[in-house]
């Protein structure tokens, strides 16, 4: 199974895949691993499943007839053996990511480089057509921006975004073990402490160099900003934090900037976000990513109805790497709103 051939079905419309198209790439991507990575031939030999049966329906229910069927895979059983999940023999251009360690123990899991290509195209699609991006950075206004977060795929992504609109960019590495632990009980200051180096270099860039215009961080790290906030035009923020408040917060600080909520995780990457109603909605990127939030009903799994909350459950489907996973935290189930023509899932909370 190779990318090339899938990028072929996404690459121009990124944000226009159909049902069938998403019910078939899934069903490839599934009879692909149980026949070709060691955890999955082993699950399916157990659980010696329907594959018609499972791949019929909506994306929702193939969700349900996935975890029913006993696919999901235990965290603890993921973190420890993530080698299980890599297709025997894979020709791809793979590197291993950490997850960031603020919540846990970091995580370790696998892209393959052609990935951040699939990413890029639906990350451009969604900020262009939702926010504008590719007309405020045009012309002689190139985008010049300053991220913040941890080395691995967060800097491969934030750095090819950039790159795609032709723009420049500092990017700042952190230590981001237990960040949020040390936020939550001793606050923002004791943070700030933590990140000494993060605050040294963040200043020394903005007083030095006056064009950088675009924001990449986390909500807490916005405040570095507020003495360069007239030049700030995107403010590109993900993590803790992003609710009602703080977008008020962004209002009064960063007039001129365009805030833009994103949700990230070490196995996926980054899903762009909005802000409708009081809520922040997030929409995956189909075919490879499919988020649901999900409730335990009468002993089965259930997808939640739209407005209800409910734990949230992912199906990460790629050449590389196939998970089926329930979190520990929850969120809203959210109707497709354009651009998407999928499900979203509004104001996720995680369980510490």
């Amino acid at each position: 199974m190779r990318y090339e051939h899938i990028l072929s079905r996404v690459m121009e419309r990124p944000l226009e895949i159909s049902e069938d198209a998403v019910r078939e790439y899934l069903r490839e991507v599934f009879e692909y691993h149980t026949a070709s990575t060691p955890y999955w031939r082993d699950a399916t030999e157990a659980l010696n499943p329907d594959v018609d049966e499972i791949f019929q329906g909506s994306p929702a229910q193939i969700v349900e007839n996935l975890l029913n069927g006993g696919f999901a895979v235990e965290e603890d059983y993921l973190r420890a053996n993530w080698l299980r999940f890599l297709p025997d023999e894979y020709e791809g251009r793979v590197r291993f990511y950490q997850s960031s360690g603020t919540t846990r123990e970091r995580a370790i899991g696998h892209w393959d480089a052609e990935y951040l290509k699939a990413l890029e195209v639906y990350l451009r699609a969604a900020l262009d057509e939702i926010y504008g991006l590719s007309e405020t950075y045009s012309g002689e206004h190139r985008m010049r921006a300053v991220a913040h977060g941890p080395y691995g795929w967060y800097q491969d992504e934030v750095s090819e975004l950039v790159w795609s609109y032709g723009g420049m960019l500092y990017f700042i590495g952190m230590e981001t073990d237990g960040l949020k632990k040390v936020l939550r009980e001793q606050g923002l200051e004791a943070t700030l402490r933590l990140l000494e180096p993060l605050v040294k270099y963040t200043e020394r860039v903005m007083k030095t160099d006056t064009e950088v215009n675009t924001v990449r961080t986390a909500p807490p790290l916005m405040s570095l900003f507020e003495p360069y906030s007239e030049r700030i035009k995107t403010a590109i923020v993900s993590g803790v934090g992003i609710d009602v408040g703080f977008l008020n917060y962004m209002r009064e600080k960063f007039e001129r900037a365009t805030f833009i909520p994103l949700y990230g995780y070490y196995l996926f990457g980054d899903l762009v976000g909005m802000h409708d109603g009081g809520h922040f909605t997030y929409y995956p990127n189909y075919p490879f990513t499919l988020i649901f939030p999900v409730k335990r009903e009468g002993g089965e799994w259930k997808v939640v109805s739209y407005g209800e909350r409910g734990h949230s459950a992912f199906v990460i489907a790629r050449p590389e790497v196939f998970v089926v996973k329930v979190e520990n935290e929850t969120s809203v189930r959210a109707r497709p709103q354009k651009p998407f023509r999928w499900d979203g899932f509004s104001d996720p909370s995680r369980e510490v």
